[in-house]
């Protein structure tokens, strides 16, 4: 029998990035927040000397545990989805600060163009430019209303970063200056602005001078060790929800973070939803927490099977195109995307082991519609990259292309070029179609009987062309940097979406707009079917941008804040409900 806590103001599932933005805004406001967190309790101390890449990288310790809840996942509506069970390329945070622990760092604003991409696209190329089964829709929002909400989340993580040349406009500068330039950096600057482009230092989290931020919280100078992606930064470096937005909400004393509280449904009356009914996972006991609104704050997974195990809204039917409730699955696949060309220098070494998690240069150019697509088989875009993450020595062996994978000649080649060799690559766009979709899984349960998620995706010839253009683009820059030996990586036009994984940038299932037929939750994150249901993260992204997701994931949180404050002190819907004419 569920045990029944005391009633408070908001109760939040998930203590990442959009759930620890919440906690922080309403608990500054004194509200009374309760944060439910499935993984263990993790405080900023237990990441100190754990440069452990056995125990991190290839053992993903600070990953999901898959054994008791995953997803499965199939790559067409008439296969039988079967579990994923490693985290290779699902990085699925869990414990305290969620994602926002183990993450790189990389901080982009998404484009004017993404919040209206439906107008835009046929204000210029017309209707006919977009394939009949792409779901593409405006977002209900501009980026000059989302300008504000941007800035904050800056200046509370302490971004480090230049201007993009040709990036949307912005209200003030970076709080720190970019990251350190490197020869390998430097390199592609010089052969990016020869071919005509416009190369930048991408914004960081990893802080690159001692910043304290308006909330009184100080993040450290990163120290470029390189132990950034699935590492929690042991000196502080790294901006986190533990160091900043969490550590904000618990000095208001209003906040109290539950951890290995397993969320398992939003209990609700039909028109309102009065509370969450979890359960413990260290005790087995099951427990309902009461509160005036309910915050969906976890990943798109967990905020999508959540909604359906409640039964609140419509579930999404690829066969009749209605319902919401799982609609619009997007995310970077790395058979897509993350290909390029890799160079090898026989004149040229690189100090390759040392680096950041978002120490990068890129460039806008193709980001987007800043390209013309008049003459292209594809919309949206991507970005070429150069990342000095670090090359820790088991994950990373590289060796040109018909090399043997074992043996003298292969040991050779690798010590040889282990400081010799450079990536560039391409993070490209995903858009969304009628055939990709989340649902709940009909034969596979989680550990508490309930039904996973699962994912339906299959690649189009969108997908393949842009991944394919973008291929070509790194192509050109690796060879204008002057490599020996280029190469490039391969995508077939049957490539087929490898339903093993699905990575961890990831959108959709409870997406955004103006107008309830296309859309589960309103700009300020409420749910139309029940207005004080509040769902924040990507899970409301109608499409994936080329850029990575978490600085829009937290200014919508920003956002979704001032509503939930609104909401509690009128109650209502805060959007006025519209018929849109922005979709496909």
């Amino acid at each position: 029998m569920a045990i029944k806590m005391d009633k408070v103001d908001a109760v939040v599932v998930g203590s990442g990035w959009a759930g620890g933005i919440v906690a922080a805004e309403l608990a500054k406001k004194n509200y009374k927040v309760i944060g439910l967190e499935r993984g263990e309790d993790k405080k900023h101390e237990d990441y100190i000397g754990t440069k452990d890449e056995l125990r991190y990288s290839l053992r993903y310790e600070m990953m999901q545990d898959l054994t008791k809840e995953t997803i499965t996942s199939r790559n067409s509506s008439d296969k039988t989805a079967l579990p994923v069970r490693s985290n290779e390329n699902a990085y699925l945070g869990t414990n305290t600060g969620g994602a926002g622990v183990h993450w790189n760092g990389h901080n982009f604003r998404w484009l004017p163009y993404d919040f209206e991409i439906y107008s835009k696209t046929v204000e210029r190329y017309g209707k006919d430019k977009i394939p009949e089964d792409m779901t593409i829709q405006d977002w209900g929002v501009t980026y000059d209303e989302m300008e504000k909400y941007y800035d904050k989340y800056e200046k509370m993580a302490g971004i480090s970063g230049e201007e993009d040349p040709l990036g949307p406009e912005r209200s003030n500068p970076y709080p720190n200056p970019p990251m350190k330039d490197t020869p390998s950096t430097k390199l592609f600057k010089k052969a990016a602005k020869e071919l005509g482009y416009h190369p930048y230092q991408i914004p960081s989290a990893n802080v690159t001078e001692q910043y304290t931020n308006p909330d009184g919280e100080t993040i450290n100078a990163c120290m470029y060790c390189a132990f950034c992606e699935t590492y929690g930064c042991d000196f502080g470096a790294k901006s986190d929800p533990i160091i900043t937005v969490l550590a904000t909400a618990r000095k208001t004393g209003n906040y109290e973070l539950r951890n290995q509280a397993y969320a398992t449904q939003v209990i609700h009356d039909g028109n309102k939803a009065t509370g969450v009914r979890y359960v413990d996972t260290k005790t087995g006991q099951e427990y309902e927490q009461p509160a005036d609104i309910v915050v969906l704050a976890g990943f798109v997974f967990t905020n999508t099977r959540l909604l359906l195990l409640s039964d609140i809204g419509e579930p999404y039917d690829p066969k009749t195109g209605k319902g919401i409730i799982g609609k619009n699955f997007t995310g970077h696949f790395n058979n897509v995307t993350y290909l390029g060309a890799r160079g090898f220098f026989d004149s040229k070494k690189f100090n390759n082991f040392a680096g950041a998690g978002a120490l990068a240069s890129t460039l806008s150019d193709f980001s987007g519609d800043n390209i013309d697509h008049s003459d292209l088989d594809f919309l949206h875009g991507f970005e070429p990259h150069i990342r000095v993450m670090g090359n820790r020595p088991i994950e990373y062996n590289y060796v040109p292309k018909g090399t043997p994978n074992w043996g003298k000649e292969f040991k050779e080649k690798s010590l040889y070029y282990t400081n010799r060799n450079l990536f560039v690559d391409a993070q490209a766009a995903a858009l969304p179609r009628a055939h990709n979709y989340l649902d709940l899984d009909p034969n596979y349960t989680d550990f508490q009987g309930n039904p996973l998620i699962r994912v339906t995706y299959e690649y189009t010839d969108q997908d393949r062309k842009l991944g394919q253009y973008a291929i070509k683009t790194c192509t050109e820059i690796m060879e204008k940097m002057g490599a020996d030996i280029v190469d490039d990586d391969a995508l077939p036009d049957d490539v087929a979406f490898n339903n093993s994984y699905t990575n961890s940038h990831n959108g959709g299932g409870v997406i955004m707009g103006d107008d309830p037929d296309i859309s589960a939750v309103n700009t300020y994150s409420q749910m139309w079917d029940m207005e004080n249901l509040f769902v924040v993260g990507s899970s409301s992204f109608p499409h994936f941008s080329n850029y990575n997701p978490t600085e829009t994931i937290g200014a919508f949180a920003y956002r979704a804040a001032e509503g939930m404050e609104k909401y509690l002190k009128n109650g209502g819907g805060l959007v006025e409900r519209k018929r849109a004419k922005n979709h496909a």
